[in-house]
């Protein structure tokens, strides 16, 4: 991404000036993005990406891809893949690719390095034990039992449990601090634990245990050279046991650890552990599916990378944690495909219309543009003949109110880029369903308005004669609730799913340009809202196409309305 746009400040960028300032990291800015492989990307991530990337650009720096691989019994080549594509969608490029599991070798070593000064140490203890030697936030923890063990004989452990002669659970090594820090991190963590009979996607079985985060996370950014490492407020109280272990192997670089608040957005969960729970119980239909808070979700919606970027900036950084409305994201998105998106005419719900005084056998081309306030995307070629579709809901028999502006009996309204026609008369079944309309046109009016009279109603149509059935998928928002996590009802945060989040229409009709759109091309249904033309489609090459966005928001109304209820 180019490094000379201007970006609003914020505390990051305020601290990063002034330690090129102070020639602080020798006047370097190296930043990573450390995501583990066990899901894929979601709208946080992204808010991640594009601050560690974007800082890193501004200031004439680089930043790493860096994947933490030290949990392999939920991670996978998958997830790997998905998060490379997903971080080259958005528009950034890493200077190095790396992975945890690069710095196994060196991990140990280090680790072997603070059983050597007597900063760690081979613990028997149960993983429940060790939560109850731990204490509280009122009450200090107690040493355990195995403390004071000797180097020789942590040595000795550690080796073994590297050699696999131990059990799952059996013995783990653990950094000591101090039992009776006010900060629990300190109080003597878990460094290394013991994993059998798991494939590692990097290296395979090479290893049997594998190190925690706290210890890896610091050590692999000081290998780096990363100068700011950037994190959520989560990571806030491990800020202290981050420079510790930095601080206790004297590592000729110390990284500047800096957290900022993660984003939560209402209406959707971001929990990796959700997220899992809702693809794994099919209340999606994957991590892609487009209801999804993640970056592939998204993607298949018909979101842009340049409305995501756009988004993050908007929502900017701060130190606080607050809820970010659903609105601001889909704003973001609407704002780029009213600008980029093309137009194009689609019916939902077709209601067929005869123009009993256009020629039988004639069809004429019109013209239509692709953009009706950009040029430079040109026009298109729409046919016109006797017979055409509208929306059934751009006609009733008898208007409802002066705000309608659209068909009814006896009425007159413009097709939009052809003719003005009347509504003559209505065809209904046997009970009573309105199922045709005999309309006439006036020959006069196509581009010109009609003589003595004005019709304020446009609405949208397509050919009968070579419509393309198409499925639309009306996606909305995943949760009723603005913040299902947390919700003050008494349900689970799962009862909380919209039920009307998808809903499938298989009898809608397209402009017949749209035979040649390509999969994610996203278009502008005139009067519908943005819809993405997906990768699937249905038997009988019937396209599908999911609706990114609708033209204005509608949820406002209804939380105005349930508010003041």
């Amino acid at each position: 991404m180019p490094s000379d746009t201007p970006r609003p400040t914020n505390f990051i960028r305020q601290i990063i000036e002034a330690d090129l300032a102070a020639g602080k990291h020798d006047g370097r800015v190296m930043t990573r993005f450390p995501p583990e492989p066990n899901g894929y990307l979601h709208i946080g991530h992204a808010k991640s990406i594009v601050l560690n990337f974007g800082v890193a650009a501004d200031y004439h720096g680089a930043c790493n891809l860096r994947f933490d691989d030290t949990n392999p019994h939920k991670e996978n080549v998958e997830f790997v893949e998905a998060i490379k594509r997903d971080v080259q969608w958005l528009g950034y490029e890493w200077q190095n690719l790396y992975f945890a599991s690069n710095y196994f070798e060196q991990l140990y070593a280090y680790a072997v390095e603070l059983i050597k000064r007597g900063k760690a140490y081979v613990c028997d203890l149960t993983g429940e034990q060790i939560r109850e030697y731990r204490g509280t936030l009122t009450e200090p923890g107690r040493d355990s039992p195995y403390r004071e063990r000797s180097v020789e004989e942590n040595l000795d452990l550690f080796a073994r449990m590297r050699a696999g002669e131990f059990q799952d659970g059996e013995k783990v090594l653990r950094a000591k601090i101090d039992m009776a820090s006010p900060n629990i991190n300190l109080r003597d963590p878990t460094i290394y634990r013991i994993r059998h009979g798991v494939i590692h996607h990097q290296t395979g079985e090479q290893w049997c245990i594998y190190p925690m985060y706290d210890f890896t996370h610091c050590l692999s950014d000081a290998l780096e050279g990363i100068t700011h490492s950037l994190c959520t407020l989560e990571f806030e109280d491990h800020r202290p046991l981050y420079d510790w272990f930095l601080d206790t192997l004297q590592t000729p670089h110390h990284p500047q650890q800096i957290e900022f608040s993660r984003l939560t957005l209402e209406h959707t969960v971001t929990s990796k552990r959700k997220l899992t729970e809702l693809v794994e119980q099919g209340y999606v239909e994957g991590w892609d599916d487009p209801r999804m808070p993640t970056i592939a979700g998204l993607r298949r919606r018909g979101y842009t990378p340049a409305a995501l970027r756009d988004f993050c900036e908007r929502i900017g950084v701060t130190k606080s944690d607050n809820f970010v409305e659903m609105g601001v994201l889909e704003n973001s998105i609407r704002e780029d495909l009213n600008r980029v998106a093309p137009r194009r005419m689609a019916v939902l719900h077709p209601l067929k219309v005869v123009i009993t005084n256009y020629p039988e056998e004639q069809t004429e081309q019109l013209e239509a543009p692709n953009h009706p306030q950009d040029e430079s995307q040109g026009s298109r070629q729409i046919s016109f003949s006797r017979e055409v579709w509208i929306d059934r809901d751009d006609f009733m028999e008898v208007a409802p109110n002066k705000k309608f502006k659209r068909l009814v009996s006896g009425g007159e309204v413009r097709l939009r880029n052809a003719y003005v026609i009347r509504c003559d008369e209505v065809i209904k079944d046997a009970h009573g369903e309105i199922i045709e309309l005999h309309c006439s046109f006036d020959p006069a009016t196509l581009g010109a308005n009609p003589e003595g009279r004005k019709v304020k109603g446009v609405i949208h149509w397509v050919n009968a004669a070579d419509a393309l059935p198409a499925e639309l998928r009306l996606y909305d928002r995943l949760f009723n609730h603005p913040n299902p996590d947390s919700a003050k009802d008494g349900k689970l945060w799962t009862e909380h799913l919209n039920p009307d989040s998808l809903r499938t229409l298989t009898h809608s009709l397209v402009e017949a340009s749209l035979a040649s759109a390509a999969p994610g091309e996203v278009f502008q249904f005139e009067r519908e809202g943005y819809f993405c033309l997906d990768e699937a489609r249905r038997e009988g090459g019937m396209p599908v196409f999911n609706r990114t966005v609708t033209l204005r928001d509608t949820w406002a109304k209804i939380e105005q309305k349930s508010a003041g209820q």
